[in-house]
């Protein structure tokens, strides 16, 4: 299989995302499945410099934030959508409020896992500027994992983590040229090497290596390396996941890869028939728009690739 198809789970659904286009599938409180499709032009599909090593991962990231927070949009919209005497739906999130939440969310993100361990490590006795980077990385790795397995523990975000489990399945079982049903489905495993979870765990780890040519600067250039470097650190990271992607039979590189693979465990629950139902309704759909789209894209589809 030429084309690679990715995605994520988000509230009560899946989306799955292929080179050109994207669908996301939610299981509305109705019990029935609504689809939304869109397409996608990949900056790496009109201009080489944007596939080059390391600034692809870069415009992959980018491309996947976009998408995902779209799609987590259209979800939220789905799960606050409520009827009035009338009988009308109608959605209680606006816009605003969803641009204004993502805002905090990546605001926090970098406070917690970027800024705050820097910090944190200029506090502690650590003189030697090779070890203040490890210990800052440590740190940066153990709150990381500290912070899903507490989050892991919030009944609805089990659920957004089952649908994380099936979304793998589902790619999993296309990958392995297996039928597209729910029971079969089911018996493939909730893990795949180019998890976006693995990606965040390898940019952290990477990191330790990026900031070593830095040093210890003082507090603003501190806090500035570790936000100016993180585009710079995701590429490398993509280029790493993007090989083990492409080579899951090797196994000594998969014994390499394995604390990424078992940090899925964390972020993945066994899931139901019918929430693999909706994510094979979501890899159907994207999987749709992709024949569909013309030969000229069909010949530069191989140039853009996704995680999982």
């Amino acid at each position: 299989m030429s084309t690679t198809y990715g995605g994520q789970a988000v509230l009560e659904g899946v989306m799955m995302r292929g080179p050109s286009c994207w669908a996301v599938a939610i299981r509305t409180q109705s019990g029935e499945i609504e689809e939304v499709v869109r397409t996608v032009r990949s900056p790496m599909e009109r201009h080489r410099i944007w596939r080059l090593p390391v600034i692809r991962g870069v415009i992959a990231l980018g491309e996947s934030l976009a998408i995902g927070f779209r799609a987590l949009a259209i979800s939220a919209n789905y799960a606050a959508q409520t009827e009035d005497e009338h009988g009308e739906v109608k959605t209680e999130i606006t816009r605003g409020q969803i641009i204004f939440s993502f805002a905090i969310a990546i605001g926090f993100a970098l406070m917690l896992f970027k800024v705050g361990p820097a910090l944190l490590t200029t506090w502690l006795p650590v003189e030697d500027t090779a070890w203040f980077v490890v210990v800052e990385g440590l740190i940066r790795v153990a709150v990381f994992i500290a912070y899903i397995a507490l989050i892991g523990l919030i009944p609805d975000l089990k659920r957004v983590f089952q649908y994380h489990a099936a979304e793998h399945k589902a790619i999993n079982a296309l990958e392995a040229d297996a039928e597209l049903t729910p029971v079969n489905v089911q018996r493939f495993s909730l893990i795949h090497p180019r998890c976006g979870t693995a990606f965040l765990l390898w940019v952290m780890v990477i990191g330790i290596f990026v900031f070593a040519f830095v040093g210890r600067p003082s507090w603003p250039w501190l806090i500035a390396s570790r936000v100016l470097l993180l585009p710079v650190i995701a590429g490398l990271a993509y280029e790493l996941i993007r090989f083990a992607g492409k080579h899951q039979s090797n196994r000594i590189l998969m014994v390499l890869l394995a604390p990424g693979l078992w940090l899925q465990r964390l972020t993945t629950r066994q899931p139901s028939l019918d929430q693999i139902e909706v994510s094979i309704r979501a890899l159907t759909e994207v999987r749709r728009l992709e024949a569909e789209e013309s030969a000229e894209r069909k010949r530069l589809e191989p140039r853009v690739e996704v995680m999982a």
